[in-house]
């Protein structure tokens, strides 16, 4: 038996060998999706997204450090945390770099009781000088701006794609299915940020944005080997539906295989974020970098195509295309309800057994039929008809006589 190998399987995808009905199934793509979001809607619904101070405003105290380590930042969050202020409940504590850590609270006035409790504890844990903390006041004004300029930034960016792919491959409808799957990827990634409970930083806004540009990509490689398949769908032998099917299979190892070399790096970043440096702004943008580039793949193949095969199944050259596969095949399986012979076949109603064959063969050669042969009556289903016979058949008056037959060289005379 033959070892699997990625490049032998990559040759029979693109030859068509092998092939896997991903357009054929894409009610089933549709129902897994559905299934997804539902689930991660509700996530975001029940749980509520973890906006960081970035976006709520908030109190951020930058701890200058000999050295900056994650034993440092568990101790400071605890002591923090033991502090009598209520705005430090749940302060977030992280690293920067090899001689800071940032702690970010609630808001809390300057000056107060509160910010004395805490920058005390700072002190004390961290064993440092007041002059080492530097203290920073966000307002949750800025992180509305910040907001509402990533929105901005977001509707360009799907305007631009729209507009692109609408001119670069003349079909609005692949701009629309591109969206879809789109918008379909950030959902289910902000779905997964939420029910994980991740802070959401201004690092996770860039890793949505890388996403947003790494799922468009994916999607228009495969549409481009799409409109490469049904260019002059008129003058070939396939559906819409089958030369987008083939180029889904065609681009389907390119596609894993980027994938996979893609997401080795961002599941180490986030291990060693999440697990080693604990809280880190590294793990803010590797997981939504992760989730990302994994969902976005999967829309390429599950999603993109197949919605762009049912946005068009109802276009006449489409339509045609489907009518003369149809008559080509109908064509093609002509003699499909012929019977073959089988040994365990039943006789029909109007032959007769084998034994009443024999027995009757003198009235069937009484009736001008000689042995061996079947009557004329009836076509032979082969495409055929046995010709009509031209008299009756009877004894030869050579039978009586002694026949010649053929002796050796030696014993002629």
């Amino acid at each position: 038996m033959s070892k699997f190998s990625i490049s032998r399987l990559g040759k029979e995808l693109y030859t068509g060998e092998k092939s896997f009905d991903f357009v054929g199934r894409r009610m089933l793509w549709y129902a897994v999706s559905a299934v997804v979001l539902v689930a991660v809607i509700l996530g975001v619904w029940l749980q509520g997204i973890n906006l960081g101070i970035d976006f709520t405003g908030g109190t951020r105290y930058t701890v200058t450090v000999a050295q900056a380590d994650q034993e440092l930042a568990d101790d400071l969050r605890t002591a923090v945390g033991d502090t009598d202020v209520e705005a430090a409940d749940g302060a977030s504590v992280r690293t920067s770099g090899g001689k800071s850590i940032v702690i970010e609270t609630k808001s809390i006035p300057d000056g107060s009781e509160a910010d004395e409790a805490i920058i005390g504890a700072i002190t004390e844990t961290a064993d440092v000088a007041e002059d080492d903390i530097s203290r920073t006041g966000i307002g949750p004004s800025w992180g509305e701006r910040v907001a509402t300029k990533a929105g901005l930034a977001l509707g360009i960016f799907l305007v631009g794609v729209i507009l692109f792919i609408w001119v670069y491959f003349k079909e609005w409808k692949m701009s629309v299915a591109a969206v879809v799957a789109l918008l379909h990827d950030v959902v289910i990634t902000v779905g997964v940020y939420a029910i994980v409970g991740f802070e959401v930083t201004p690092a996770t806004v860039t890793g949505f944005l890388t996403i947003l540009g790494y799922s468009l990509y994916d999607t228009v490689v495969v549409f481009d080997k799409v409109k490469e398949n049904t260019r002059n769908l008129a003058q070939k032998k396939q559906t819409y539906a089958a030369a987008a099917n083939l180029a889904v299979n065609q681009t389907l190892v390119r596609s894993i295989n980027t994938s996979i070399i893609g997401l080795l790096p961002v599941v180490a970043i986030l291990y060693v974020s999440a697990v080693q440096l604990g809280t880190s702004s590294l793990k803010d943008i590797s997981l939504v970098l992760f989730v990302g580039m994994a969902v976005g793949t999967y829309s390429s193949i599950f999603i993109a195509t197949p919605l762009l095969v049912h946005l068009k199944s109802k276009e006449k050259d489409v339509v045609d295309a489907e009518k003369r596969a149809a008559a080509r095949m109908k064509e093609a399986d002509k003699y499909a309800a012929v019977p073959v012979f089988d040994e365990g076949m039943p006789v029909a109603a109007d032959e007769e057994p084998d034994e009443l064959r024999e027995s009757g063969s003198d009235d069937l050669h009484e009736a001008g039929v000689g042995r061996g042969t079947s009557p004329n009556t009836s076509p032979t289903g082969r495409g055929r008809n046995v010709p009509s016979q031209q008299r009756s058949v009877s004894d030869s008056a050579a039978a009586g006589r002694p026949q010649p037959k053929r002796e050796s060289r030696s014993k002629r005379k």
